[in-house]
């Protein structure tokens, strides 16, 4: 049953556990054009391994004009790296996949479960409670269905995503904010590190919203609804309406996502590729807007999943130099931490970029870290 708890332009809504605010507005943008509602969402859920039958990946349809874009790029920006990297990308049945567990949801079988299939965790045994298990091959766990009132015990994930989580250092207490948090995997290997003093996460694009929404309600408990919040708004104004108000925000931007635009339908593949210039100057205020919304001494960590440099590196220096108050923090030990297991660009500027091979066919993933004095 829903109810309408308060108003004025805004409704709060109550239903199954989850507090829900309503605003509605149209914003024009790459990959913004949608009309949104605003919402907060806390919630939780539980599931069982299916199986530990392997899985390997199906032949997707390659977008030439996509290929041919990024070659002429990559090989110019990266050299013989690119070269590695082609490899893998184009061919997904050799990617690799980590298990995050869900510390909600401990399972002594499903520890044994990965230990059997030679699994090994990806962090030292003192990284504390976030843990993620990787294999050396292209074993694929199956996915867990989402069942409401029930918590998943592991989220499948590119590892290299967890870097950004690693870099930001949440601690038990932080007010943190997951600017482009869909689907939500960042959010929830967050929860795994620490318990925030509040966890704010906003997607922008409504049905990528309502993933992040169910991914949330999927692993975390009951006792977490009062701290996790989950917004529907254009990212760009958090530096406006909440100046000041966190300790940490992850900006995992939107961006080319080298992955996912190699296998674009053609006529998809054309339109992102027109589009793409537009790209880091979102990517720029999304920044501008997260360094607006923390603290004096706070810290922004930016991410992207691509390998360009335009959306990269020179999106970071141009905030460099247009905010003083910014100082670019040093990612080397943490990359020297996790080198036995990816691929780091040596030549990485104002950040660490990793960069898939056969092996280790983690990313690309892009990580900077920035202070605010």
């Amino acid at each position: 049953m829903i109810r309408v708890v308060c108003s004025r332009g805004t409704r709060c809504l109550k239903w199954n556990g989850f507090c829900i605010s309503v605003h509605v507005k149209t914003i024009a943008s790459f990959g913004y054009n949608t009309n949104v509602p605003d919402l907060k969402v806390s919630s939780s859920k539980s599931c069982t391994v299916q199986s530990n039958q392997v899985k390997s990946g199906q032949r997707k349809q390659l977008c030439k004009l996509v290929l041919d874009h990024f070659d002429k790029q990559y090989s110019e920006e990266l050299g013989q790296l690119w070269t590695t990297a082609r490899e893998v990308l184009l061919d997904p049945r050799c990617w690799q996949y980590g298990v995050m567990l869900n510390r909600f949801s401990e399972s002594t079988e499903l520890r044994q479960l990965l230990q059997t299939q030679d699994y090994s965790s990806l962090l030292p045994q003192d990284s504390g409670s976030l843990q993620c298990f990787v294999h050396q091959s292209q074993i694929r766990f199956p996915s867990q269905k989402h069942q409401p009132g029930q918590l998943k015990q592991y989220y499948l994930l590119n590892a290299a995503s967890l870097l950004p989580v690693l870099a930001l250092g949440v601690r038990d207490g932080d007010r943190v904010l997951d600017l482009c948090s869909a689907p939500g995997g960042k959010a929830v290997a967050i929860l795994q590190s620490a318990t925030p003093g509040l966890l704010h996460c906003n997607e922008l694009d409504c049905h990528r919203w309502k993933w992040l929404a169910e991914t949330l309600e999927s692993f975390i408990p009951q006792a977490l609804n009062d701290a996790v919040k989950v917004f529907n708004l254009d990212g760009r104004l958090f530096g406006q309406i909440e100046a000041g108000a966190y300790d940490k925000v992850l900006v995992d931007a939107p961006c080319s996502n080298d992955r996912s635009w190699l296998f674009a339908a053609p006529q998809q593949g054309a339109l992102w590729l027109q589009e793409r210039s537009k790209l880091p100057d979102l990517q720029t205020e999304l920044l501008s807007s997260a360094l607006a919304a923390i603290r004096p001494g706070g810290t922004v960590v930016y991410s992207t999943c691509t390998l360009s440099r335009a959306e990269n590196s020179a999106v970071v220096e141009r905030i460099l130099t247009s905010c003083p108050n910014t100082e670019l923090q040093d990612l080397g030990g943490l990359a020297r931490s996790l080198s036995h297991h990816f691929t780091f660009d040596p030549n990485s500027k104002f950040g660490i970029l990793i960069v898939p091979e056969k092996g280790r066919t983690w990313g690309p993933m892009f990580v900077a870290k920035l202070k605010k004095h």
